[in-house]
């Protein structure tokens, strides 16, 4: 177990923020890995983050469980599927930065688009399209697997069908529920379940528990419009700080 308190004082708000994020917030955990990437390798971090996503994903889940959408997850789930696989092969070949550029570029991109779109008259509900749903949901995979920043690309699908709230989060949970399973094999072939990783995964699990049930809880407690704004100025605000991020690793 890592015992540096340097550490564990990015690690703890990292974790809520995760928490916050798996609890319907999606986007704002985004900020996790580079919090804990300043006092961590982030393969280490990465490595550390997984089995606590799916700690967190088994409390939302279970509060979504009847919400969530059936077409999205047929479209997305065997195309985040191949992105996981695509991810496997390049790991060692794609920096962390490129794959952080592109996601916060695209993230700033479509959110300013959605905001000045739904200045005036709010756009109809988009369907979810198979050929649009496969390109996604490959993307959602690949940087899921290379830096746990699968959640921009599941917005940028998702949110156009201005699904209900609920829905919207219970799709989401169930999804990359499933995809923190399937990157259990890959994560282990590339040797990055070490002794200390999951000692120090396990200490910060129950904080982690704690901030999802919070996270369930205040997004719950928001209308859906003001829902749909939070969601948008944390898509901003990530795709800033990925920007910036891949700008200056590059």
């Amino acid at each position: 177990m890592i015992s540096d308190p340097l550490f564990y004082a990015a690690a703890v708000p990292a974790v809520i923020l995760m928490g916050l994020s798996k609890g319907g917030f999606s986007g704002i955990g985004l900020l996790s890995l580079p919090l804990m990437a300043l006092v961590a390798s982030p393969v280490q971090v990465a490595a550390i983050m997984l089995p606590i996503l799916m700690v967190q994903d088994v409390v939302t889940v279970w509060s979504f469980r009847r919400d969530w959408d059936r077409r999205n997850l047929a479209i997305l789930l065997p195309s985040s599927s191949l992105g996981i696989l695509i991810g496997y092969l390049l790991a060692a070949k794609v920096s962390d930065a490129a794959v952080a550029l592109s996601v916060g570029a695209i993230s700033i991109a479509f959110a300013l688009r959605r905001i000045l779109a739904e200045r005036g008259e709010p756009p109809p509900p988009a369907p979810a399209g198979l050929a649009a749903g496969c390109f996604w949901g490959t993307v959602i995979g690949f940087t899921s697997m290379i830096a746990h920043a699968g959640g921009p690309p599941f917005q940028i699908y998702v949110m156009p069908q201005r699904l209900p709230r609920d829905v919207f989060v219970g799709t989401g949970a169930l999804l990359f529920a499933a995809i923190n399973w399937i990157k259990v094999p890959p994560y282990a072939a590339l040797g990055q379940f070490t002794a200390e990783n999951l000692a120090t995964s396990a200490v910060l699990a129950p904080l982690a528990v704690a901030a999802t049930f919070a996270g369930v809880r205040l997004v719950r407690r928001v209308p859906i419009e003001r829902f749909y704004g939070i969601i948008y100025g944390l898509l901003l605000a990530v795709g800033g700080k990925l920007v910036h991020q891949g700008w200056t690793g590059l």
